[in-house]
C-alpha cells in the first residue's frame, strides 16, 4: 500500500528537473553536492530552484546578467553587487527592472523615473528623495501620483489639488496645510470635501456651510463657531440643523457660565 502511494506521488511530481549532463557545474558544485537537481539548480526553469542556487552561490550571479531567461536575470539581479547593476537598468523585461528599482543607489533612481512599467515607477516614487519627487507629479498613472502625493513636502502639494484622480486628491486633502484647504472647498468629490471640512481652519468654514451635500454641512456644523452655527440653525437637512442648534446652545451656555 505504501509503495503504491509513493509511486502515485512520483507520477504526479511536476518538479522541474534539469539535465545535468552538460551543466557547467557538473564536475564542481554538483560533484560536491552544493547544487541539487530539483532543489538548488540554476539551469532548471524554476524560480525557486534558481533562487536557492544564487542564495548558496551569490558569486555566480554575475554570469547570468545577459541570460536569455528573464526570471534567471531577475533573480540574479537580487544577488549582484550594487556596482554591477547599471547594465540592467535598460533590461527588456520589467521584472528585472523592478528588482533594480528596489536595489539601485538613490542617485540612480531618476534613470528609472520614466520607465514604461508602472510598478517600477511606483517604487521610484517611494524611494526618490523629497527634493526630486516633484519631477514625477505629472506621471500618467494615478498610483504613481498617489505615492508622490504621500511623500511630497506639504508645502508643495498645491500643484496636485486639481489632479484628475480622486485618490490623489484625497491624499492631498489629508496632508496639505490646513490654511491651503480652501483651494479644495469646491472639489467635485463629496468624500474629499468632507475631509476638507474636517481639517480646514475654523475661520474658513463659512465657505462650506452652503455645500450642496448635507454630510459636508454636517462636518461644518460639528466645528463651526457660534456666529456660523446661528446661520445653520435652519439648514434644510434635519440632522445638520439639529447638530447646529445643539452646539450653538451648548456654546452659549458655556459663554454664560464663563461670564459668571
Amino acid at each position: 500500500m505504501l509503495a503504491s502511494s509513493l509511486a502515485e506521488q512520483d507520477q504526479f511530481d511536476l518538479t522541474p528537473l534539469a539535465d545535468c549532463s552538460h551543466c557547467a557545474y557538473r564536475d564542481t558544485l554538483l560533484a560536491t553536492g552544493t547544487c541539487k537537481p530539483g532543489d538548488r539548480c540554476v539551469v532548471a526553469e524554476s524560480g525557486r530552484q534558481i533562487d536557492r542556487f544564487f542564495k548558496a552561490h551569490p558569486v555566480y550571479a554575475l554570469n547570468y546578467t545577459q541570460d536569455p531567461f528573464w526570471e534567471r536575470r531577475a533573480i540574479a539581479a537580487q544577488y549582484l553587487p550594487t556596482n554591477h547593476l547599471r547594465p540592467l537598468l535598460t533590461d527588456p523585461d520589467e521584472a528585472v527592472r523592478r528588482v533594480l528599482a528596489y536595489r539601485v543607489p538613490v542617485e540612480w533612481l531618476l534613470e528609472l523615473s520614466q520607465d514604461s512599467d508602472r510598478e517600477v515607477r511606483v517604487t521610484v516614487a517611494d524611494r526618490l528623495p523629497e527634493t526630486q519627487l516633484e519631477l514625477m507629479a505629472n506621471d500618467p498613472d494615478y498610483l504613481v501620483r498617489t505615492y508622490v502625493a504621500k511623500r511630497l513636502p506639504k508645502g508643495r502639494l498645491f500643484r496636485l489639488v486639481a489632479d484628475p484622480d480622486n485618490e490623489v486628491r484625497r491624499t492631498v486633502a489629508e496632508r496639505i496645510p490646513s490654511v491651503s484647504l480652501g483651494l479644495m472647498a469646491n472639489d467635485q468629490e463629496v468624500n474629499i470635501r468632507r475631509i476638507v471640512a474636517q481639517r480646514m481652519e475654523v475661520d474658513d468654514l463659512a465657505m462650506m456651510s452652503k455645500d450642496e451635500d448635507w454630510t459636508v454641512r454636517y462636518e461644518v456644523a460639528l466645528r463651526a463657531e457660534p456666529e456660523l452655527l446661528k446661520q445653520m440653525l435652519d439648514d434644510a437637512d434635519e440632522e445638520v440643523s439639529f447638530t447646529a442648534r445643539e452646539r450653538w446652545e451648548a456654546l452659549a451656555m458655556e459663554a454664560t457660565h464663563a461670564a459668571d
